[in-house]
């Protein structure tokens, strides 16, 4: 399955819109990352066993299922996520992506590959089809947190 959807985050023709830097919605990404906790509460735990400043390996825990990953960080603009195979678990990858079409405007694009065939009228494309609904409400609530931590100030501090 394929699946790739934008996110705006800043409208200079809407006002009701807090703006955001790129440097804070960078910020924020990363965070998501390193910290994935903050924005997944579903998550039991996440160990980062290799750190360093463009890579983290990780382990995370859901319940009984361990799911190792090794996120990328390109260049202040792109965090990629790549899950080898595993067990049940098929290799996929998420690349989250931060888009400057002009001044003042500010996107962000998540691309999602798990290499499952979408075969019209199967089970796996009726399982897509919620999969990439899920996906959808997760990306606009990390979002709706890194606005959030973003309105409080909390990437305008220098680490």
């Amino acid at each position: 399955m394929k699946f790739d959807h934008l996110l705006q985050i800043n409208d200079p023709l809407n006002p009701l819109i807090d703006p955001m830097t790129p440097t804070q919605l960078w910020r924020g990404l990363v965070l998501r990352a390193q910290s994935p906790k903050l924005f997944v509460p579903w998550l039991d735990a996440c160990e980062i066993a290799v750190r360093s400043p463009t890579v983290l390996e990780r382990v995370s825990h859901y319940g009984e299922v361990k799911i190792h990953d090794v996120v990328t960080f390109v260049d202040e603009f792109q965090v990629r996520y790549e899950v080898p195979p595993q067990g049940e678990i098929p290799a996929s990858q998420l690349v989250v992506t931060i888009e400057e079409p002009s001044v003042g405007l500010l996107n962000v694009r998540f691309s999602y590959e798990d290499g499952v065939e979408d075969i019209a009228g199967s089970m796996e494309a009726f399982y897509n089809d919620h999969r990439r609904s899920a996906y959808r409400e997760s990306d606009i609530d990390t979002i709706r947190i890194i606005r959030q931590m973003a309105g409080e100030g909390r990437f305008d501090r220098i680490h």
